[in-house]
């Protein structure tokens, strides 16, 4: 059995009690000034017994405690004057020095004075002037050793007594952002980085910042990086475009370097730790392209003071077009979706970020026609934000008659009441599989096209004053990443549960944009359709799903198929190899915007489309899958069914030819 003395002696020298510099977070200022004054003190005594080896003693005029008292009383002022307690000593800086160099020689200029004021009462000096010099360099050189003591000291524990290991990194640029970066990270407790040096274009020969080396980016991030024997590097804000940044992070994932993004230093969160800012960078930043940017005055004079509409408002997309449209101040925005707890986390968010804008929630299917019916009573709409949709691939393959009720009839039953009700415009969510369709979902979304179009163009015919009718446009584009099922978040999700990672075949592309930029296009396509338009943005080069699961796996910090399998799992029901932005048949008209484009696509009479749709819509809901795909295929020739069971419709219309 242990002695109670044995037990106190293991607890007093356990790691819980173990000392760590770093927990003692400032000394008070009073304890500074003290100890200021000791060093004052400390260096007119030992200027004292430097000048007595000189065989040089002090003047008669006062007492040797009054000429002290006078010293110590005058750098004491100063002290207090140019408040050198007032900073925290471990994270000292050159201010810091200089206050100390200004309230040490401002007591040298003020002994001198009084010195001179001797001379002339009393014909004889207090002080020697040789020893006023002597005790300025002393005093000066203990307050500011102490201070540099105690910073060297505070490092030194920081490192010693860390419970987890450095990441070192190198900061990618030497601009002010990433200098400011640097020396946040170098301060920060508990320290997670450990800042080996910058890189900059521009050629530096022994330039050091922070004391830390720049090297100039004449070869490869990955050669620079082992060069400075860092593990990871650091994005600056904006330092680099798209195309040198996506060069950068491809030559540190393949040589296994860890890859930060930093907002700029103005865009910090007071409320987040400095580390916590950085984050890993993520996929939306690989996309080999500039960020989309738009102008917001357009779509300011379509929102602004408008009763406006977005149904499909809780989904990733109608979510983030409502965030957007809130922005510009709309008389009142109104939202409409079936899932009821999407829609509730939604009116917490917006109530809050808000709390001035008049929302109203709306619970309601989009073919419940008396319901919206209802809605469009009780306020006058004046756009239309239709997102409403079902837009899973396999599911819908599996479930067509939900698929044609909700984006076909319920695009139809939305469209007519704003023609009835005079909404000035209705834009439409479209998705580029509507294009040469391969499955059900993409032909439902093809036939509401279809639809919103030849109505325009019936009401032009049938109104005189065009500025009467309701003005249909249609927007069209690829994956949205980080939206609800789509395969960003599936990927994430797979790499934390180790894997593997699926994907359904190796030579699988898409085209990605993020949820803002394609949110955002759709309120500029809005802004700028006068009717009738379907339009498509370009969206940069399509990625290959296969190098996209690979960056994911190499982002997170594991070698693919070795720490995580990628596992082909075979294309699912409907899915085809890769999407188009354009059918076969289409032509393209430029806009004022480089990266929006208008697709001239053939327009079918509305009657036809019309008598069509009521068919498919009937079968639909007497849920005769079959004959519902098949009339769906009379429509939109071009739907051809891709590994899916509907494939035979595709056998027997080629026999019948």
């Amino acid at each position: 059995m242990k002695s109670k003395l044995q037990t106190a002696i293991e607890n007093l020298f356990s790691d819980d009690n173990k000392l760590d510099i770093r927990n003692i977070r400032y000394l008070p200022r009073w304890a500074v000034l003290f100890i200021d004054t000791v060093l004052v003190t400390f260096s007119l005594f030992l200027t004292y017994y430097l000048l007595k080896d000189l065989h040089i003693v002090p003047l008669k005029t006062l007492r040797v405690s009054q000429q002290i008292g006078l010293l110590v009383g005058v750098s004491f002022v100063f002290l207090l004057l140019f408040k050198t307690y007032a900073g925290l000593i471990r994270h000292s800086s050159y201010m810091d020095a200089l206050k100390l160099f200004f309230a040490s020689v401002s007591t040298f200029l003020t002994l001198l004075i009084v010195n001179l004021v001797s001379l002339t009462i009393v014909g004889q000096k207090i002080f020697i002037t040789t020893g006023l010099i002597v005790f300025l360099f002393i005093s000066f050189s203990a307050l500011f050793i102490f201070r540099l003591a105690v910073k060297q000291l505070y490092e030194y524990f920081k490192v010693a007594q860390r419970e987890e290991e450095l990441i070192k990194a190198v900061i990618v640029g030497v601009d002010d952002g990433a200098i400011s970066i640097a020396a946040a990270l170098d301060i920060e407790h508990p320290q997670r980085f450990l800042i080996q040096g910058f890189t900059s274009v521009r050629q530096n020969k022994s330039l050091r910042i922070l004391g830390k080396p720049v090297l100039e980016m004449n070869a490869p991030i990955s050669t620079l990086v082992r060069k400075l024997d860092a593990q990871a590097i650091i994005f600056s804000g904006n330092t680099l475009n798209a195309e040198e940044r996506y060069a950068l992070v491809k030559d540190c994932l393949e040589n296994d370097i860890k890859v930060y993004n930093s907002p700029l230093v103005i865009n910090w969160s007071e409320n987040t730790t400095v580390t916590d800012q950085l984050k890993s960078l993520q996929i939306e930043d690989l996309l080999n392209r500039e960020p989309i940017v738009l102008n917001a005055r357009n779509k300011a004079i379509q929102i602004s003071n408008k009763n406006i509409l977005v149904t499909g408002g809780a989904g990733s997309i109608g979510s983030e077009i409502v965030r957007q449209v809130a922005t510009f101040n709309p008389k009142r925005l109104i939202i409409l979706d079936q899932a009821e707890s999407p829609l509730h986390a939604l009116q917490i968010e917006l109530k809050d970020k808000f709390p001035d804008l008049k929302i109203s929630f709306v619970i309601c299917d989009v073919v419940n026609k008396k319901r919206l019916r209802v809605l469009f009573n009780a306020y006058k709409i004046d756009v239309i934000y239709h997102a409403a949709a079902y837009k899973h691939v396999p599911l819908m393959e599996d479930n067509p008659s939900e698929a044609i009720q909700t984006n076909i009839l319920g695009t139809k039953l939305m469209a007519d009441l704003a023609t009835e009700f005079g909404v000035g415009h209705f834009v439409m969510v479209s998705t580029d599989k509507a294009v040469n369709p391969s499955n059900v979902m993409g032909a439902s979304k093809r036939a509401a096209e279809m639809y919103v179009q030849s109505l325009f163009f019936e009401q032009k015919e049938l109104v005189a004053d065009n500025r009467k009718i309701t003005k249909f446009i249609t927007t069209r584009f690829g994956n949205v990443l980080g939206s609800n099922g789509s395969v960003v978040p599936l990927f994430k999700k797979q790499i934390e549960a180790g894997g593997p990672v699926t994907i359904t075949h190796p030579d699988i592309i898409r085209y990605f944009m993020t949820i803002p930029e394609a949110c955002q296009l759709v309120l500029e396509a809005g802004s700028m359709g006068k009717g009738g338009e379907i339009f498509i943005f370009d969206m940069g080069e399509p990625v290959k799903i296969m190098d996209l699961a690979e960056k994911m796996i190499k982002l997170a910090g594991y070698t693919p198929n070795e720490d995580i399998h990628i596992k082909i799992t075979g294309l699912r029901p409907g899915e085809k190899l890769y999407e188009e932005l354009l059918s076969d048949k289409s032509k393209t008209l430029p806009t004022h915007h480089d990266k929006i484009m208008i697709s001239e696509d053939e327009t079918k009479e509305y009657h036809l489309v019309n008598e069509s749709i009521k068919e498919i819509v009937l079968a639909a809901k007497e849920n005769m899958n079959n004959k519902t795909v098949a009339k769906l295929k009379q429509l939109i020739p071009e739907f051809k069914s891709n590994n899916s069971e509907f494939e035979i419709l595709d056998i027997q219309v080629e026999k019948q030819k």
